[in-house]
C-alpha cells in the first residue's frame, strides 16, 4: 500500500562535490574555440574550465599549452593551430599578437565588426536594464580605413644588450617589443619616431632603467594631425635635464619641418603613471591643430582627442542625429574634455553649456570656441552635478544633454542629477559596453533606449564606441 505523503521527506540527491580540475603549467590539450571575450581572447572550455587563449579565433581547434592557473579559468597560449577559422587572415605587424593594440589584426575586417556588435549584445544581457531583449543594436558603423588611422602613441624606450628599443610593452609585462613599424599608426608619426630611436642611441643619452630608477628619457609620446599634418613630439623623462637637448632640437625641426611642437614633461621615479604634472615647452608652439567637423582644435600635450579623427566625425554625428538638436535647443557637454563634441554642434542649437573637472581642460575649450568665432558656447570648471542645479536655478532650461564619460561610466551622482533634471532629448556615447550596459539598467524605465549604434573607433582592436539615443518614457 502507498506511504502518505510526508512534506518533512525530501528526495535524495546528490551533492557529490565536482572534482577539481588538475592541470599544470605547460601542459598541453585540444581546444576548440567557442567564442570571444571581451580583449578579443579565445574561449574555450577544458573539462567545464574557461580557457582564455589570445590569438585563437571562434571555431579554431588548437593545442593549447597553460600559462596562468587561477581559481575559476585557465590562460594558455597557441601551442599549435590544428583547424584555422575561415575568418583568420595574416597580420600586416609580426608582433601582432605580442604586444597590445592589435588584439584582432588576425581576423578579417568585417567579422571584427559583427564582434564589436556582439560585446554590446553580450553586455546588455549581462546587466539586463530594463526591455534590452527588444532594443535595437545596429550593425556596426566600419571605418573607411582600418590602418593608418591612430594619431596619437606613446612608446616606451628601454635599453638592451647596448641599442636602444622603443614600442609597447608585451602583453602583462613591462618588457618593450622594439617596434620598427605600426600598420594602425599614421605613417609620420612612426618615421620621427625611428628617427628619433636612432638619434638618441647615436647620442648615447641616458634611458630609464625601472630595476634602478635611474636615467633620463622614459617615452617619446608623438601626436599627429590628421588635417594639417603638424607633429607633437614630447619627451617624457626622469628629470628635468634632458641631454643634448639643442642638438635634439635642430636636428628634429631640419630633418622634420613638420615637428611644430617640441615639449617636455617631467615624470620622476618609478610610477605606474606615463605622464608627470609638469610639461615644458622646447621648441615651436605649445599645440598643434586638428580640424573636426569644419572647425579648427588646438591640442596640448595632454589635451584628450579620439584617436581616429574620421571616424570621430562619424561618431560626433551619430551623436547629433541621437538628440535630433533643434536651433532653439540648449545643449548639455557633459565631460566636455577641450569641447570638441559640444563646439561641433554649437552651430545647430541656441546655445551650448558644457562641463569638464579638469581645469586645462575647460581652458582649451573656451580657447577654442574663441579661435572658431563660436560665442553661443561656454564651458565651465565642475562637474554636471554640481553644475546642472546651479544653472537650473539661474533660469537655464536644458533641452538636450550628450554625456561622453571615461571607460568607468557615468558617476552614480550624475545618474542621479540627469533621473532628477530628466533632459527630454539624451544622448550617451560610450567606450566600455559593460559600464554602458551598468548604466543602463540605472537609467531604466525614466528613459527608453530607442537604438544602440557602434562605431568603429578603433579597428583590429576589440575597443568600440557606441552611441545610445535615450527618450523620456511617458509611462515613467
Amino acid at each position: 500500500m502507498p506511504q502518505p505523503f510526508d512534506r518533512r521527506r525530501r528526495p535524495r540527491t546528490s551533492h557529490r562535490p565536482t572534482p577539481p580540475v588538475i592541470v599544470n603549467l605547460g601542459d598541453r590539450f585540444p581546444l576548440t574555440i567557442k567564442k570571444l571575450g571581451v580583449e578579443g581572447q579565445g574561449i574555450g572550455y577544458f573539462k567545464h574550465k574557461v580557457c582564455f587563449v589570445p590569438g585563437a579565433l571562434p571555431g579554431e581547434v588548437v593545442v593549447a599549452e597553460v600559462t596562468k592557473i587561477h581559481e575559476k579559468y585557465l590562460e594558455a597560449k597557441i601551442h599549435q593551430l590544428r583547424t584555422p577559422s575561415p575568418a583568420r587572415v595574416t597580420p600586416r605587424d609580426a608582433y601582432a599578437g605580442e604586444a597590445g593594440g592589435f588584439e584582432l589584426e588576425h581576423l578579417a575586417y568585417a567579422e571584427q565588426l559583427k564582434f564589436k556588435r556582439q560585446v554590446v549584445l553580450d553586455s546588455l544581457a549581462k546587466f539586463k536594464p530594463r526591455g534590452y531583449k527588444h532594443y535595437e543594436v545596429r550593425d556596426t558603423i566600419p571605418a573607411p580605413h582600418p590602418y593608418g588611422y591612430r594619431n596619437k602613441a606613446q612608446f616606451q624606450l628601454r635599453q638592451v644588450d647596448g641599442h636602444v628599443v622603443a614600442g609597447l610593452y608585451r602583453a602583462n609585462s613591462h618588457d618593450v617589443i622594439d617596434m620598427e613599424t605600426c600598420a594602425i599608426q599614421m605613417p609620420a608619426t612612426m618615421r620621427v619616431m625611428r628617427q628619433l630611436v636612432a638619434w638618441i642611441e647615436e647620442l648615447q643619452l641616458p634611458i630609464y632603467d625601472e630595476a634602478t630608477n635611474s636615467g633620463i628619457i622614459k617615452t617619446i609620446a608623438i601626436r599627429e594631425s590628421a588635417s594639417t599634418n603638424e607633429i607633437q613630439v614630447t619627451f617624457i623623462t626622469n628629470s628635468k635635464k634632458l641631454p643634448q637637448k639643442r642638438r635634439l632640437i635642430e636636428r628634429l625641426q631640419t630633418t622634420f619641418p613638420n615637428v611644430v611642437s617640441i615639449m617636455q614633461n617631467f615624470n620622476p621615479g618609478d610610477t605606474p603613471l606615463v605622464w608627470g604634472d609638469e610639461t615644458m615647452l622646447l621648441a615651436g608652439r605649445p599645440t598643434i591643430t586638428e580640424s573636426l567637423m569644419g572647425l579648427d582644435f588646438q591640442l596640448s600635450a595632454r589635451s584628450f582627442l579620439q584617436l581616429n579623427p574620421e571616424q570621430t566625425e562619424t561618431l560626433y554625428e551619430e551623436a547629433a542625429q541621437a538628440v535630433d538638436l533643434q536651433p532653439t535647443d540648449t545643449l548639455i557637454d557633459a565631460y566636455a574634455g577641450i569641447g570638441t563634441i559640444g563646439l561641433s554642434l554649437a552651430n545647430r542649437v541656441q546655445q551650448v553649456r558644457g562641463m569638464e573637472v579638469i581645469p586645462a581642460a575647460v581652458d582649451d575649450a573656451n580657447h577654442n570656441a574663441q579661435l572658431n568665432g563660436i560665442d553661443n558656447a561656454h564651458y565651465e570648471v565642475g562637474t554636471a552635478e554640481e553644475l546642472m542645479p546651479q544653472w537650473r536655478a539661474a533660469g537655464l532650461h536644458f533641452d538636450a544633454l550628450i554625456v561622453d564619460p571615461p571607460r568607468t561610466g557615468l558617476d552614480q551622482a550624475l545618474i542621479e542629477q540627469i533621473l532628477a533634471e530628466n533632459p527630454t532629448k539624451f544622448a550617451y556615447v560610450s567606450c566600455n559596453m559593460a559600464t554602458l550596459a551598468r548604466n543602463l539598467a540605472r537609467l531604466t524605465p525614466t528613459y527608453r533606449v530607442d537604438y544602440i549604434q557602434p562605431v568603429d573607433m578603433m579597428p583590429q582592436t576589440p575597443r568600440c564606441e557606441a552611441v545610445v539615443k535615450l527618450s523620456l518614457n511617458p509611462n515613467a
